[in-house]
């Protein structure tokens, strides 16, 4: 299994932190966040396009288990995932936007390609 990132939060937070992260990304197509942060929800969030794909019941509610809005699902199930059905993995992209202001952390851009 591979190693998690830690992300400097207790267990709890950081589970609702990505679930927070993954449901905005699935809503709007793409979120900006810091580096490390979006490659776990790029992580997370290829499982969840991959679930769709398959488009069962048993996938929905695997889906629905960690998705917190049920609209994301419907709009995951029924626009994002057909989009990628001829496409195995690798739905997202990184762009780095350089150093942000306040503490020099690195900022990207997390977007569906």
């Amino acid at each position: 299994m591979a190693q998690q990132r830690k992300l400097g939060l207790p267990t709890d937070q950081r589970r609702a932190m990505l679930r927070n992260l993954v449901t905005s990304f699935l809503k709007h197509g793409r979120i900006e966040t810091t580096i490390t942060r979006a490659k776990e929800t790029k992580n997370i969030a290829e499982k969840m396009i991959t679930l769709a794909k398959r488009g069962d019941l048993h996938a929905r509610r695997q889906v629905l288990a960690f998705v917190t809005e049920k609209e994301v699902v419907e709009k995951l199930f029924a626009d994002v995932a057909p989009k990628y059905a001829d496409r195995n993995g690798g739905y997202t992209r990184i762009y780095k936007m350089g150093p942000r202001r306040g503490d020099g952390a690195e900022v990207v851009i997390l977007e569906l390609v």
